[in-house]
């Protein structure tokens, strides 16, 4: 079999299975993405996410994850979902932690996938990863042509917009590599001037300890600080807002996973009701769901720091 067919059969396997978008790229050292990632970490725009400095040289080369790597597969798996709370003034949750948590839907998919392609190719060094070890997702998704990493630093596809989880696969087998696309943010600044803490200090440049994502869900301290206070919009697990002001998210289509989506118990929740929600209550509505990682006693922090 040549280079592009079993290119073209690893694809169309990734589409069988609901990914949206696939990019390749030759597994390489992430030169400039190693000096960004360096001096983001110089600057603390990293918080308390300790492990962020943690296996470095294993985020920026993938051959030192997988020994003999020759290629990165990129996955997008579209998570857009234009339903609602319907309370407006109950807290928000971000939109990918509706339904089932992502990491057990797609990690199961790739495994379908990583076996599909040892059976067709032998026994190879593979790993697929989504979110489960230091792999830099957004630049490989770049690197393999599936987008640009706009200023808000998501990435973006000209085609289907910014909602979409990233997953790889890394192995020893040679296939055909998708090019780059360029940078179609031009003059906005709609996300920069959007953002409610102001996290987006400079084009492409985020602070994470300012993002409320990290505030609502990897800051692990009892009391969130003060100076976010009023600042929060409402969002008491995660953030959309850069996404939500972003005009390539026009051209976001529904996904096509029922494991995205919301419970009707989830949609219906009052203010009142997130309120009052006790730990039963959360762990019957959050069973499976990624919004399980702040415990109940975060996110009953952050309910607190929204109301008070």
């Amino acid at each position: 079999m040549t280079i592009p067919q079993r290119t073209k059969l690893i694809k169309d396997k990734a589409f069988d299975l609901g990914f949206s978008h696939v990019g390749i790229s030759k597994a390489s050292f992430l030169e400039k993405e190693a000096k960004q990632l360096e001096v983001w970490l110089k600057n603390d725009f990293h918080g308390k996410m300790s492990y962020m400095e943690n296996y470095f040289d294993l985020r920026t080369d993938p051959r030192k994850l997988v020994p003999g790597a020759k290629t990165v597969i990129t996955f997008l798996f579209n998570y857009y979902n234009p339903v609602k709370q319907k309370d407006v003034n109950a807290p928000k949750i971000s939109m990918y932690s509706f339904g089932k948590d992502y990491h057990k839907v797609i990690k199961k998919k790739l495994k379908i996938l990583e076996n599909y392609i040892v059976e067709n190719f032998g026994d190879l060094s593979i790993r697929g990863f989504i979110d489960s070890a230091p792999v830099m997702d957004k630049a490989w998704a770049e690197k393999s042509g599936l987008g640009w990493i706009g200023k808000h630093s998501n990435l973006i596809n000209k085609d289907k917009g910014s909602y979409f989880f990233i997953a790889e696969l890394i192995l020893d087998l040679e296939l055909e590599t998708d090019l780059p696309v360029k940078d179609y943010c031009g003059t906005c600044t709609k996300c920069i001037d959007a953002c409610p803490t102001d996290a987006i200090i400079d084009p492409y440049v985020v602070d994470g300890s300012k993002c409320i994502s990290y505030l609502t869900i990897e800051l692990k301290d009892e009391i969130l600080p003060i100076e976010f206070k009023g600042k929060m919009d409402n969002w008491m697990f995660g953030c959309d807002v850069c996404q939500q002001v972003c005009p390539w998210n026009r051209f976001s289509t529904n996904h096509n996973e029922p494991q995205f989506n919301p419970s009707f118990d989830l949609l219906d929740f009052t203010k009142k009701d997130w309120q009052e929600i006790n730990e039963e209550a959360f762990n019957k509505l959050f069973i499976n769901s990624a919004v399980k990682r702040t415990k109940f006693k975060g996110l009953k922090r952050n309910i607190n720091f929204l109301n008070t």
